[in-house]
């Protein structure tokens, strides 16, 4: 079976449910705006309302989007369809950290890039904090022709490959379908390469700084992406001698010109992919393990009926699947992942063949850089508050408590994230509110998942005072208590901090299970006994931490997040 697109003729084996699920969901992540009626995703598809419907209500149930009164918006789920690819390949493993010290060493932004057709997919990204910020999100896509990357991708082109790039430079000459980029001027007057901007005109100017990466083997981006904006890029080969992905070391005018940055950047730079494909030789292609584990569809079928959608439930469970073999893998293989049968199995590959996300080959199946496309740009950029809120909101309306997330911060904890409730009497603390760690809930939770050294260094440098009669405030009695709430797995504090307020807080883990920030709801101590509070509330926190987890494992398996 070979590599399809959509502009083929379909195949008979071909799963409608799937298509018709990706194309909703590649429209949630294309739109313009972050929410999306579902009549407005009908027009954009092409489909029906009712098929709109029936797919919302699976993606729903699935956690890739997720529904704020009308409008649907992508889940952070979304982010392991484009994990599966990124970890297939291994390249954020191999190529990651050496272009984190390499960006560390210049001072300079520095990416990685894939081809991916006639475009450029940017895979990572060490970026550095400055006032004029140069950042792309793993994920993004630019035109082959408006950047160094391209350049290199283009030298081993194919004539066909060159008559895809000039179809579709004709059908959009403003690169008006590439969101990360500015759109070109009809005068040509951005800075972008090609005089007069008709597509012969880009063609010679981008055929001939392939050509010169060909030769020279290294590329530049002088202002093609946007004025003052500039870059060198060297290829990344594979043990065959394939280049896999391009890994560019970005700048500003206002600090060099092209060739004060290539004569800086390309000596470490070359050290840099020589240490990547070192790296990439000795990936394994061993299988990593078990796919990220969904609902179980056969359940969710029952319960929803015909508003489920099973086959597309079982399709973005065999792309999932890809993430936990490297490189190419079996149909028995991702038959024996997700639990199907082989046969259906084989119709999901057949219709991501066809689409564009999969290829067969001599070794197997291969997932493509174009499942990037699925809303992983959007939601690698996530940050923490924007994962907590939508759960704290969630467990607000379910408990009627207020609810905050805090990270520590020295010997105090910060508040990064808030949903108050809607009592007349309620807790009043605001995002920014730092207070002592050890007399609260969350505090004590971060405290107690330190390492056993570093919780002895912090607690030992801590002050603690009486803020009420019933704060713990000697240094064994603190210990005991930190000791016991990282035991047991929750922290609660009652009217330690404040006379009246109770608190009872969760940890939130990351991908690797470190404990990275804590969630809590906050109620005053009269409204009913502690037991009573601690029965009802406990389940509901421990399930939001939960929620809050798997989010953040998700997004943050490849891309770190922020903060806030």
């Amino acid at each position: 079976m070979a590599q399809r697109t959509e502009s083929d003729e379909p195949p008979e084996e071909l799963v409608g449910p799937l298509g018709r699920g990706l194309a909703v969901l590649r429209a949630v992540a294309a739109g313009p705006g972050n929410r999306h009626r579902p009549g407005d995703l009908a027009r954009a598809t092409g489909l029906a309302r009712s098929t709109v419907d029936r797919v919302a209500t699976t993606l729903l149930r699935l956690g890739y989007v997720r529904a704020e009164e009308r409008d649907l918006l992508l889940a952070p789920r979304a982010a392991e369809l484009g994990n599966a690819y990124l970890s297939s390949t291994g390249l954020p493993e191999a190529v990651g950290p050496h272009a984190v010290a390499l960006a560390d060493a210049l001072d300079e932004s520095v990416s990685v890039a894939v081809p991916d057709g006639d475009g450029v997919r940017f895979v990572a990204q060490a970026a550095r904090r400055r006032a004029m910020a140069i950042s792309f999100r793993a994920g993004d896509v630019l035109p082959a022709e408006r950047c160094a990357p391209g350049a290199l991708f283009a030298a081993d082109w194919s004539d066909a490959e060159w008559e895809a790039w000039r179809a579709r430079h004709r059908e959009d000459p403003l690169d008006s379908a590439f969101p990360a980029v500015p759109p070109r001027t009809p005068s040509g007057t951005d800075g972008s390469e090609g005089g007069d901007g008709s597509t012969d005109a880009v063609e010679a100017g981008f055929r001939a700084r392939a050509d010169r990466s060909r030769t020279d083997g290294w590329a530049a981006d002088d202002q093609l992406i946007e004025a003052g904006l500039i870059a060198v890029a060297l290829p990344v080969h594979d043990k065959a001698g394939a280049v896999v992905c391009a890994v560019s070391v970005v700048s500003h005018t206002s600090r060099h010109d092209i060739d004060s940055l290539a004569a800086v950047a390309l000596p470490p730079l070359r050290a840099a992919v020589a240490a990547m494909e070192g790296a990439l030789a000795a990936v394994s292609s061993a299988e990593r393990g078990e796919p990220p584990a969904g609902p179980g569809t056969a359940a969710l079928k029952e319960e929803l009926g015909a508003g489920f959608l099973q086959s597309l439930a079982r399709g973005l469970d065999v792309l999932c699947a890809f993430g936990a073999v490297r490189g190419p893998a079996r149909l028995s293989e991702l038959a024996r992942l997700t639990d199907l049968p082989r046969a259906t199995a084989r119709r999901a590959l057949i219709t991501l063949c066809h689409l564009g996300y999969v290829r067969e080959d001599e070794d197997g199946f291969r997932v493509l850089p174009r499942v990037l496309e699925l809303g992983h740009a959007r939601v690698s950029g996530l940050t923490l508050v924007e994962i907590a809120t939508p759960h704290l909101a969630e467990l607000v309306v379910r408990v009627h408590e207020s609810a905050s997330v805090a990270v520590l911060d020295g010997e105090d904890i910060r508040y990064v994230a808030r949903v108050a409730s809607s009592r007349i009497m309620h807790i009043d603390i605001r995002v920014g509110t730092r207070l002592p760690a050890y007399a609260t809930s969350m505090g004590r939770v971060l405290l107690g998942a330190l390492p056993e050294e570093e919780r002895a260094a912090a607690l030992a440098s801590l002050r603690p005072e009486a803020l009420t009669p019933r704060t713990v405030a000697t240094p064994e009695a603190l210990a005991e208590a930190v000791a016991e709430t990282a035991r047991r797995g929750y922290g609660w504090v009652e009217q330690e901090l404040e006379e009246g307020l109770r608190s009872l807080a969760a940890p939130v883990t990351d991908g690797r299970g470190r404990v990275v920030a804590a969630v809590n709801v906050a109620l005053h101590a009269g409204r009913c006994p502690a037991e009573e509070s601690l029965a009802e509330l406990l389940p509901h926190l421990l399930g939001t931490a939960a929620a809050i987890s798997a989010d953040l494992a998700a997004v943050s398996r490849w891309s770190p997040v922020r903060v806030s």
